[in-house]
């Protein structure tokens, strides 16, 4: 029996842009999905997240099929063109009406709300007027509009994250581009990334200075990363893997629980990585009440030697490979999931103690882990046997590393139900539930009633 703390947190999680549709209603302002996903050659066979799993009319339905689950938590992202359809300026109270709403909906079924403030879905206006995440004004920007979320929800929110996968911003929309805003660039990933991290800094401050104490909730950031192992014993490779951690998790974990980038970065970027100045440190150092981990996958790591070329997969989650001058290998036994990620257990188990020894101990909440599998509708069912193995096996690596004295406290599938899945369009099935594209009629599979018991039960047998 594998018996979880009685604080632990079971939940499920999904984003705006991936479910809610009504992208041209209540009041909702354009965003940079909106014009990837209209422009022709972005998304796989050109699908568009116009109407996506139309949360936007069902929520309440999903929220009852949530309860009806068992289901204890549930990780949202608002969209910021919704509350702001051009990024700044006065909020649209249709959209603070829609997630008002949304929150007393989940409240009244008992199921608690964790809220992101930015998935991705940064409004167009500021993209064309200002560059988007390229602008070191965008942070303030930002800092404004979570403090528009923490007025009108954190009487009722009390769990905040500010970003989701800055990682993914950075890379995906600035480096190999598949994407929004689908830019392709070298060092423009981390001016991205920089001005990300002032932006969490900057709006949490505005939290902990204004709101924290009288709203009694926490907040923080989620960043992914995927375990990296050395491919061979030698110390190259030892160290390839290291690095590897270090520009993808580091990059943004750092800062944050050390103080500064990773000495690797620095070191091998040199002026391509801007510098923190002394406010922007004060701001970002110990900015996070817990430390959200999105983690999906594990690949082997080799050393290459500078100037030779590394193999790169877009969607390999190896960043700017030649900048590390490392390899990333799967082991051909490793059995996969639909997106060709590896489903490798005991890479969840080690990457979490290495965060719990970097970092100093922090409270982790996995705030995604799920796999994407072929659900087929059978007889009016979806048994999906692969999936409940596959949290199975996560969860237990989870509970290892707890007993080893790691503080993971918390574990929300990716996702509710299947959705969106950004520039693979609806062909990706994460989901708990089944969606029957294109009537969008919701089946919970089997998975969802097995993990709706675990969650009631805190026990795995």
């Amino acid at each position: 029996m594998k018996v979880f703390p009685d604080s632990f947190t079971w939940g499920t999680a999904t984003a705006a842009y991936q479910i809610e549709g009504g992208w041209q209603e209540g009041g909702k302002g354009l965003s940079i999905w909106d014009a990837f996903t209209h422009t022709p050659g972005k998304i796989l066979n050109g699908a568009k997240g116009d109407i996506a799993c139309d949360h936007f009319h069902r929520f309440r339905e999903d929220i009852a099929l949530m309860e009806s689950l068992g289901l204890k938590a549930y990780r949202l992202s608002l969209s910021w063109s919704r509350i702001f359809p051009q990024g700044r300026g006065e909020p649209n109270p249709e959209g603070l009406r829609f997630y008002s709403e949304l929150l007393d909906c989940l409240l009244e079924k008992n199921i608690v709300p964790w809220v992101t403030l930015y998935h991705w879905d940064l409004p167009l206006a500021l993209q064309v007027e200002l560059d988007g995440w390229l602008n070191p004004a965008l942070p303030d920007i930002f800092a404004e509009y979570a403090r528009t979320c923490f007025e009108h929800f954190g009487d009722r929110v009390k769990h905040w994250i500010t970003l989701n996968e800055p990682w993914v911003v950075s890379i995906f929309g600035h480096n190999n581009g598949v994407m929004a805003p689908g830019r392709v660039s070298r060092d423009e990933p981390y001016q991205v990334a920089h001005q990300l991290l002032r932006a969490h800094g900057k709006a949490v401050r505005v939290y902990r200075e204004h709101f924290q104490v009288d709203q009694r909730g926490v907040i923080g950031i989620t960043n992914n990363a995927d375990w990296r192992e050395p491919y061979t014993d030698s110390d190259k490779d030892h160290a390839a893997a290291q690095r590897a951690l270090e520009f993808y998790l580091g990059w943004f974990a750092d800062p944050i629980y050390l103080g500064s980038y990773p000495d690797c970065m620095r070191g091998r970027l040199q002026d391509r990585l801007p510098r923190f100045n002394q406010e922007d440190l004060a701001l970002i150092r110990d900015s996070s009440d817990f430390f959200g981990l999105n983690h999906y996958t594990t690949h082997y790591a080799a050393h290459v030697e500078p100037g030779k070329p590394c193999k790169s997969d877009p969607y390999g989650n190896g960043g700017i490979s030649d900048d590390q001058d490392v390899r990333l290998i799967s082991d051909p036994s490793w059995e996969k999931a639909s997106m060709n990620w590896n489903i490798v257990p005991w890479g969840c188990r080690k990457l979490l103690q290495w965060i719990d020894q970097r970092y100093g101990h922090p409270e982790i909440i996995i705030t995604e882990n799920g796999c994407a599998l072929n659900d087929e509708i059978v007889d009016g069912r979806v048994e999906d046997p692969k999936r409940i193995a596959f949290i199975d096996q996560y969860l237990r690596a989870g509970h290892e590393a707890i007993e080893a004295g790691v503080n993971l406290n918390g574990y929300f599938v990716w996702s509710f139900m299947d959705n969106f899945e950004w520039a693979l369009g609806p062909s990706m099935r994460f989901g708990l539930v089944y969606t029957d594209y294109p009537s969008l009629k919701r089946i919970p599979k089997s998975s969802a009633h097995w993990y709706g018991q675990l969650s009631q039960t805190n026990t795995l047998a």
